[in-house]
């Protein structure tokens, strides 16, 4: 998303907690931007206290899956060398509604996200085009942290198109879906109307 080359680790930025909202709740667009942006990411819940989780047992620690809306303030992302300040507006991280337990997933590494503005289809990928799978950037970040039950771990599986970039405004109709490429079941669905 920042047009940067391949990475040869995986990076992470933190949201806060009043970041989070549930399917239905609305985005609240910030005072200070029109630069509201979005992108449609599966996301993973930690279930159990874990530290050094190599890469084979990472799916062990994963209490389940959803779907994410990473909304983030483009222009406040990018005055700054970390994300934190542009991915941390209150109410930009819409998660839900469901999480589904690994053995009803499937395999997370081949699922379709999905993204909506209005009618119109702006984000097409799947979790197979990720640089680095669920599994890897569990055995990594546990290197330096411990995760806890709750800890909640995004991640987007292709770049959005700068060229057709078009930011969120009050009363879009948003919404992310992934779907299992093996039996086509929807796993989550969220609509926001911005405020």
């Amino acid at each position: 998303e920042t047009g940067r080359d391949q990475p040869e680790y995986p990076s992470f930025f933190t949201k806060q907690s009043t970041c989070v909202i549930g399917y239905g709740d609305s985005i609240q667009r910030p005072r200070v931007s029109d630069k509201l942006d979005y992108e449609g990411e599966l996301a993973f819940v930690i279930g159990r206290r874990c530290r050094h989780v190599p890469v084979d047992k990472a799916h062990q620690v994963i209490a389940g899956f959803t779907i994410a809306n990473d909304v983030s303030v483009r222009d406040w992302q990018m005055r700054s060398p970390t994300m934190m300040i542009g991915k941390s507006f209150d109410t930009c991280g819409p998660l839900g509604p469901w999480i589904v337990t690994p053995d009803e997933l499937g395999d997370p590494h081949n699922l379709a996200i999905k993204t909506w503005i209005d009618d119109e289809l702006r984000q097409n990928g799947n979790t197979r085009q990720m640089i680095f799978n669920c599994y890897e950037m569990i055995a990594y970040l546990s290197q330096a942290m411990t995760l806890e039950p709750g800890d909640v771990i995004t991640y987007c599986p292709i770049r959005l198109s700068k060229s057709r970039r078009i930011w969120m405004t009050i009363n879009d109709m948003r919404s992310v879906r992934s779907e299992s490429s093996y039996r086509s079941a929807l796993l989550a669905h969220l609509i926001h109307i911005l405020e």
